[in-house]
């Protein structure tokens, strides 16, 4: 929801705005209903204030959100891990193609989920900049930086325009969130973004600036967040979803190891159109409704296992956008380096096991908050100095200081 202004230019309370981590992706806050009037002492550290302008104590982040970003950036970590081994293993390959599905899938729709508040507002613009556009452009160049000097490339050029590696992300969080305004106002917002995906998997002439084809073929689980209620996630906690979804995993598995040998996981990725991948255009709108089909439901039965109690991995959930970028330098290491053909024992069930140990245990250690302070420069720079101070904002802090 967007926030109401007053017509002499006086802004009403304002929603409670989503929590935005390092990078800009949301972080949970627990709804509540709008404030009703406007706050008339100093806020809260959250920001919030009762209806009669007393301050009303924070809400405390709900756990369930913090832990389901924590697995997800967990299993993004171990499916970079697998890519090497899938050559080489059908059962890695379709363990891939499985998380591949929903992973990504499920760190959208919550980001999408906690951008509902988003509108045009000064400060949720700078936090946007300062926690989406400045990391895209710092990581952007430091991993093309990192690729001339670990793969021997020194004509990789730094191109903002076209996103190496993870940076996509960033970039197409920018955009979505850009676009927030709009799907509110549209009457049919996720069978428009699902319209669109098709459209662009259709359409190989889209190129690779701002790597769009995956900012719009993914643009479907953001809209559908975007329009998630805590109900719906209340629904997909209960206990015979959670039973449900045990035989859906395992129907999901075999499917992907039936289809292991018989399609490229190229899918998945959604950085191609149908033409650059060998099918025909009309194969490319059925695999985006049955890829999106499979991704939601898998999604779901993810959500129905994720613990809602806080645990000891829960103070993480704040951090997954660190692990994100930073495990990358690994992940792309190990490629450069060559420690998967070098070291043959990696491609065994044991070696598997390992690698899949070693990639959670390292995206957990970077998502932790001693690296989130040495790394607070890149993900969550201030930045006051680039930025002039709104004059809503200099007219409340007057009010209050009154």
């Amino acid at each position: 929801m967007t926030n109401s202004v007053h017509p002499h230019g006086r802004h009403r309370a304002p929603l409670p705005p989503a929590q935005v981590p390092a990078a800009g992706v949301p972080t949970p806050r627990a709804p509540h209903p709008p404030p009703q009037a406007a706050p008339t002492t100093p806020p809260t550290p959250a920001g919030r204030s009762t209806a009669h302008g007393g301050p009303k104590p924070a809400k405390q982040r709900d756990a369930f959100f913090d832990n389901a970003k924590y697995l997800a950036i967990v299993l993004v970590a171990m499916a970079h891990a697998w890519e090497p081994l899938t050559d080489h293993s059908r059962t890695a390959e379709a363990l891939y193609m499985t998380v591949y599905t929903f992973h990504m899938p499920a760190f959208i729709v919550i980001s999408g989920y906690f951008s509902r508040s988003f509108d045009m507002r000064a400060d949720r613009l700078k936090r946007l900049v300062t926690g989406v556009a400045v990391p895209y452009v710092i990581f952007e160049i430091a991993y093309t930086l990192f690729k001339r000097w670990a793969d021997d490339d020194p004509g990789q050029p730094i191109s903002l325009l076209d996103p190496w590696y993870l940076t996509w992300f960033l970039v197409a969080l920018f955009v979505w969130r850009l676009t927030v305004p709009l799907w509110k106002i549209v009457r049919w917002p996720v069978p428009l973004a699902l319209a669109i995906a098709m459209l662009a998997v259709i359409s190989p002439d889209i190129g690779d600036d701002l790597d769009l084809q995956r900012v719009l073929q993914f643009l479907p689980f953001f809209v559908l967040g975007l329009f998630m209620k805590p109900e719906y996630f209340q629904l997909v906690r209960r206990r015979e979803v959670r039973l449900l979804s045990i035989p859906v995993f395992a129907s999901a598995l075999l499917l992907a190891y039936w289809a292991a040998p018989r399609m490229t996981s190229a899918w998945f990725y959604r950085r191609d159109s149908a033409q650059e991948l060998g099918a025909p255009w009309w194969a490319g709108v059925v695999m985006t409704l049955a890829l999106f089909g499979c991704s939601v439901v898998l999604t779901a039965c993810f959500f129905a296992w994720v613990p809602r109690r806080k645990m000891w991995f829960t103070v993480l959930g704040a951090g997954t956008l660190y692990g994100y970028l930073l495990h990358g330098f690994l992940a792309k290491g190990s490629r450069f380096w060559g420690w998967f053909e070098d070291y043959e024992w990696l491609h065994k069930p044991l070696g598997e096991i390992f690698v899949s140990v070693i990639a959670a245990t390292v995206v957990t250690a970077l998502c932790t908050p001693p690296v989130q302070r040495m790394f607070r420069f890149a993900m969550e720079p201030r930045m006051e100095w680039a930025f002039k101070r709104d004059a809503a904002e200099l007219a409340r802090e007057r009010a209050r200081s009154a």
